[in-house]
């Protein structure tokens, strides 16, 4: 089964934990909408990749890790896309969450899908159950303080935004997140895939803010050139596009010399490369080497 097959399946299964007798509809429906049709499903694929890389052993857990992750980060979508962040009026090419729903349901849809993301992964543990709290631990400093997406969160809420701290906790949380869980899901120890999943989520956040800069809304399906307007850090106003473009292209190779030992290392190198030459906009993007 591929993973976007496996995602999307564990996904569905885990919304149905929410969706049971008694569930508000209005807020059944605008978590499937969160959720479903996905983005790229970057963080979860990783994850698997990994997973993979360490010779999974145990398929339910790997997804349902994969599965975590993805409703975190479509939370944190829902989110940033809120009024008194972003005031983002699309998502993926078509109404965010408070645009649809309406705001009161767009806080709680988010709410929700953090206390379902754990959910699931608990209900998934059975096969391995000495291998929860670990995966618990990783996916709650993902989302948490100080270093999680919470906390990356409310940064944009000080007067001064520690730009490394930002960065760290606003996107490489949850890639750093992946690369642990993936591993710990197979049963590996998982410290060493930290630092793999920093240096790739910091990767996607300078293509992140590339893409803010020289894209638009009909490529992107959501609002560009928000972190002018909001004042926030963008690494191709501090550097200039040509260093942003080099300096990704750095942290991807980076990215691949730090992968630890593991059976499958040439296919997840094969995974980050290929990942990475989808997050520039084509006009940049240049022969590799």
């Amino acid at each position: 089964m591929d993973a976007i097959t496996r995602i999307d399946r564990s996904l569905a299964q885990g919304l149905t934990l929410a969706s049971g007798k008694g569930s508000p509809p209005l807020l059944t429906k605008a978590m499937r909408y969160a959720v479903f049709p996905g983005g790229a499903r970057i963080r979860p694929r990783l994850c698997i990749a990994v997973a993979r890389a360490c010779a999974e052993d145990n398929a339910r857990l790997s997804s349902a890790a994969a599965a975590a992750i993805e409703m975190l980060h479509c939370a944190s979508l829902v989110h940033d896309d809120l009024p008194c962040f972003d005031d983002a009026a699309t998502r993926r090419g078509r109404p965010s969450v408070h645009k649809a729903f309406g705001e009161r349901i767009a806080v709680l849809t988010g709410d929700a899908l953090i206390a379902l993301a754990f959910q699931a992964l608990a209900e998934s543990a059975e096969t391995a159950p000495q291998r929860l709290g670990m995966l618990i631990g990783i996916v709650a400093r993902a989302i948490g303080a100080p270093n999680g997406i919470i906390a990356g969160q409310a940064w944009e809420c000080e007067a001064q935004i520690a730009l490394a701290h930002y960065q760290r906790a606003k996107t490489g949380a949850l890639f750093a997140a992946a690369t642990s869980a993936g591993a710990c899901a197979a049963g590996h120890e998982s410290t060493a895939w930290h630092e793999l999943g920093e240096r790739i989520g910091e990767a996607y956040q300078i293509a992140d803010d590339i893409r803010d800069v020289v894209s638009n809304e009909q490529e992107l399906g959501k609002p560009t050139g928000r972190d002018q307007a909001l004042g926030r850090p963008n690494a191709v106003h501090r550097l200039g596009i040509g260093s942003a473009v080099e300096r990704l292209e750095e942290l991807v190779k980076s990215a691949i010399e730090v992968i630890p030992a593991c059976p499958g290392a040439a296919d997840l190198r094969a995974h980050i490369l290929g990942e990475a030459s989808r997050l520039l906009p084509r006009e940049l993007a240049r022969p590799a080497a």
